[in-house]
């Protein structure tokens, strides 16, 4: 055995570890994956930072005011970030309607990014209990009061996030998400299982505010926050949890140029807070004994799969070259019958074999979100998301890096 096919058992093992990994969390935890803690209606404030939403804040505001919860125990604070558009009206349309119920704050100047909002928002709340959401994200009607009771279970529990899904499928694009968000969402629930929850993504998440403050509140520098603070939160003594049972909808990017440059912002994100967090790594504790090495493994397999992938092409590629070259100078025969046979290889078969584990992966985290009868689940999509759509991350990252390490990047 040489030393890259050494690398590639490796790269194959790690691989098939970490889905069976995940598979062997759900089994025992599979008939619990819903249950979520009887909580008790108590005062929230829902902070929604806002930039260039009027698509859609108007939507996001009326899923707020639908939510099956005690409306007088709800407050709403949008914050918008100097909008161009006429987001502002719109919000200024509902205080008319609701006067009592919803406040909006105009920030001086745009800050770039959602934190900056977020954290004005939440010094402006006046409950203990915070709810953060996009403005382009609507949350299911029970998801508020199917949440709440984490944070009322432990004091430790800071943050709370729920399924995320992909709202609407006009674009090819778009139908592919609508299997990617299903997955994740099934994905971070066996890490709850095992107490490793390390995002609360944007679109719904809920949080206690004396810890948010604790720990300095949303980094403003970073471009996936949202991932950043669950990390700052654990490392200071506190944990997260999700709600699989809650349900938020959240617009998803309907072209290949804005799905790519959304995934370049969460990966460039991503780098910032392993840059940042680098001396927690294979420490005591969930983040550094497992999340970090986990997240790690997750942001960086694909590109080292697919380094070995261009070697070995390459090497292919530059030995038929130099056999043809040869053969043609030497007068020798190009191409035999025998050639053209495919010879099965240890190699061909564990590749064919973490391909088929992911695979059934997909069918049953699809079926346990309840979307495997979807019209976005055809086979035909599944397998382009597994062949064609995740082999497209590596080059993601390949970006991200490079604008990283240039520091040339923005929300």
């Amino acid at each position: 055995m040489n030393f890259i096919e050494f690398v590639f058992y490796a790269y194959i093992f790690v691989a098939l570890y970490m889905t069976s990994l995940l598979i062997f969390i759900w089994f025992p935890n599979r008939k619990k994956l819903f249950e979520h803690p009887l909580g008790k209606p108590v005062p929230v404030s829902i902070v929604m930072p806002c930039y260039n939403d009027s698509a859609t804040i108007g939507e996001a505001i009326d899923s707020l005011m639908h939510l099956k919860y005690p409306q007088e125990m709800i407050e709403i604070i949008i914050v918008d970030d100097k909008s161009q558009d006429n987001s502002v009206k719109i919000v200024e349309k509902y205080i008319k309607q609701y006067p009592n119920k919803i406040k909006l704050i105009m920030n001086a100047k745009n800050s770039g990014g959602a934190a900056e909002p977020t954290n004005i928002g939440i010094k402006a709340a006046k409950y203990n209990f915070i709810a953060v959401t996009d403005a382009d994200s609507m949350p299911e009607p029970d998801a508020l009061i199917k949440m709440i009771g984490f944070l009322q279970q432990e004091n430790k529990v800071a943050a709370v996030t729920c399924a995320v899904m992909a709202r609407g499928s006009k674009t090819f694009m778009q139908k592919i998400q609508v299997i990617e968000y299903s997955i994740i969402a099934w994905n971070r629930k066996l890490l709850d299982c095992v107490g490793a929850v390390y995002v609360t993504p944007g679109p719904f998440a809920l949080y206690r505010k004396s810890a948010l403050l604790d720990v300095g509140l949303f980094d403003t520098k970073n471009l996936t926050q949202d991932i950043e603070i669950v990390w700052r939160l654990r490392s200071k003594g506190y944990t997260a949890r999700m709600c699989l049972d809650a349900r938020v909808y959240s617009e998803t990017p309907q072209k290949f140029k804005q799905w790519w440059k959304q995934r370049v912002r969460w990966n460039i994100g991503g780098t910032q807070c392993l840059v940042k967090y680098k001396k927690f790594i294979f420490r005591s504790g969930m983040l550094g004994g497992f999340i970090l090495p986990f997240f790690s493994l997750s942001l960086f397999l694909g590109l080292f799969g697919l380094g070995i992938f261009i070697y070995l092409f390459a090497k292919r590629i530059i030995i038929k070259y130099l056999a043809t070259k040869y053969a043609i100078s030497g007068g020798a025969t190009l191409l035999r019958f025998q050639d053209l046979s495919i010879h099965p290889t240890v190699l061909n078969f564990f590749g064919i074999a973490l391909f088929l584990w992911g695979f059934i992966f997909t069918l049953i985290g699809l079926g346990i979100m309840n979307m495997r009868k979807s019209p976005e689940a055809k086979i035909l999509n599944i397998l382009f998301y597994l062949l064609i759509y995740l082999a497209i991350y590596p080059f993601i990252m390949i970006t991200a890096l490079y604008k990283y390490l240039r520091g040339n990047y923005s929300w």
